[in-house]
């Protein structure tokens, strides 16, 4: 994937995010971001690299977001690999 289509992907989240009252604040608060970083850092692509960690969390929220922009389960790591920071995840 490359990374414009990631970052596209990635915005998409992060508009499903923000849709979710009671999640929202989640992220905000894991993140340590504001409402108005959400605005300024949305080009970012280490940011939009955040958000899609953040959704991949919780397989739900996975589900959820793909059954909505219909795209499949494993988009959101694809598109987070194509971002800036996916080689410091460790999942041991």
């Amino acid at each position: 994937m490359q990374q414009e289509s990631a970052e596209t992907i990635a915005l998409q989240a992060l508009a499903w995010l923000a849709g979710h009252d009671e999640l929202l604040p989640v992220f905000l608060g894991a993140s340590g971001a504001s409402e108005a970083d959400l605005r300024s850092r949305a080009t970012e692509p280490e940011f939009l690299g955040a958000v899609l960690d953040f959704l991949m969390m919780d397989d739900a929220w996975v589900v959820e977001f793909c059954d909505m922009q219909g795209l499949s389960y494993e988009t959101p790591m694809m598109a987070r690999v194509a971002l800036p920071g996916a080689e410091q995840i460790n999942w041991t």
